[in-house]
């Protein structure tokens, strides 16, 4: 059964990890945007456009055998209607501001002890180029361009979607929010702006849904205008001075 979070349920959460700033960025980007925990995780700060206050969602990052060279990869998103523009509301804007400028404090901070990673291109047997491999750039290939992701540790490190485990764990057994999941933010996303009176056509868009009813496809339309505002409407629900708060302390990088 899908979990719908509670604005308490949100507070308690960030309250709980208000000194993993990766974790809380992660967990506000998922409320804020409804986006699938393997886009999220695809992103890099190019796909993060702060001037026309746009996440552009061209990627989707999976887990396969492991080896030396790790065991993510970037492929194309879930579905084509999967690459899509998602506005960034004043709340989020103010998060993945502060998260990137403490990411770049913590760069220099860590030096050549930072972890970097680039695209290592996967072709089947005709030469094509299928996939790519998500791969930490050593000494010996340091000159390759970097793909700059934005959610890693404090030190760069990589863990694709298994960033959300531990913090899930304390979260079912410490806080004692029973059955959620991480990718449950994405249905709460849908659920309150639809309940606010946000068209269904719309959320769809925003979620990157290939598929509603035919009546809805046919006679419900949307215009840029119309999923911005189902962006700033879902914000005004879910505003908190716990939100307000942790967005703010973001910057502050922990020794």
């Amino acid at each position: 059964m899908k979990h719908v979070y509670t604005q308490e349920e949100i507070d308690l959460i960030l309250n709980r990890f208000k000194n993993n700033s990766t974790f809380t960025c992660l967990f506000i980007t998922a409320c804020y945007t409804g986006m699938r925990p393997s886009e999220i995780c695809a992103l890099t700060w190019d796909d993060i456009d702060f001037e026309k206050r746009v996440i552009k969602v061209r990627h989707n990052v999976y887990s396969k055998i492991k080896d030396n060279k790790g065991r993510w990869f970037l492929g194309s998103t879930k579905t084509v209607n999967g690459i899509r523009d998602i506005y960034i509301s004043d709340t989020l804007y103010i998060a993945l501001k502060n998260f990137k400028n403490r990411q770049d404090k913590l760069k220099k901070e860590f030096g050549k002890n930072y972890h970097y990673y680039h695209l290592e291109e996967v072709k089947n047997r005709y030469g094509k180029i299928t996939e790519y491999r998500i791969v930490e750039i050593t000494r010996k290939n340091k000159l390759l361009k970097t793909f700059d992701l934005v959610f890693t540790k404090d030190n760069g490190a990589y863990n694709g979607t298994d960033i959300t485990r531990y913090p899930y764990k304390v979260i079912h057994n410490e806080l004692g929010i029973k059955n959620c999941r991480f990718y449950d933010l994405r249905g709460s996303f849908a659920t309150k702006t639809l309940r606010s009176g946000v068209e269904i056509r719309d959320v769809a868009d925003i979620l990157g849904h290939s598929k509603i009813e035919t009546t809805e496809n046919y006679y419900i339309s949307s215009s840029e205008k119309t999923k911005k505002n189902a962006s700033e409407m879902f914000e005004q629900m879910v505003r908190s001075e716990t939100i307000e708060e942790i967005i703010k302390y973001l910057p502050i990088i922990y020794k």
